[in-house]
């Protein structure tokens, strides 16, 4: 009567176990990719927000100076703990030719923001339209 074996062999351990580490490995490395994305799409999708709010705040305000290029920051508490900032600048976009105080013109707001993470500085840009009309003493150099 011949006996079955029973259990592994020590040689279909270690194939088992090799095709584990291998199958493990991959995971890790996807997981800590996957990990490393949401981190950066997360800190622009903040940037983002931050930006899309400062522009309606650039666009509602009347008296922003013109030709001049100016720049704020965000507290460390808006931005997750990230150095971030912004800097504008308005233009006349379009203007009549003659065109005299109190005569429409089209305004754009050039508005560039920054953060940065792991020492690497990240910037985007957005621009704005508005109507406005020409101020005495606020013309475009």
């Amino acid at each position: 009567m011949e006996r079955k074996p029973q259990g592994f062999t020590l040689l279909e351990v270690l194939v088992a176990t090799a095709i584990m580490a291998i199958a493990v490995t991959g995971l890790l490395t996807s997981l800590s990719t996957s990990l490393r994305n949401a981190a950066r799409v997360t800190s622009v999708d903040r940037a983002t927000l931050l930006a899309r709010q400062k522009m309606d705040e650039l666009l509602s305000e009347p008296k922003l100076p013109k030709g001049t290029i100016f720049e704020g920051g965000w507290d460390p508490s808006m931005t997750g703990g990230v150095k971030a900032g912004w800097r504008a600048q308005v233009t006349d976009f379009e203007k009549p030719p003659g065109a005299i105080p109190g005569s429409q013109v089209l305004e754009r707001i050039e508005l560039e923001v920054w953060w940065e993470t792991n020492g690497n500085r990240q910037t985007f840009r957005l621009e704005g339209y508005r109507p406005a009309k020409l101020i005495p003493g606020r013309e475009q150099p």
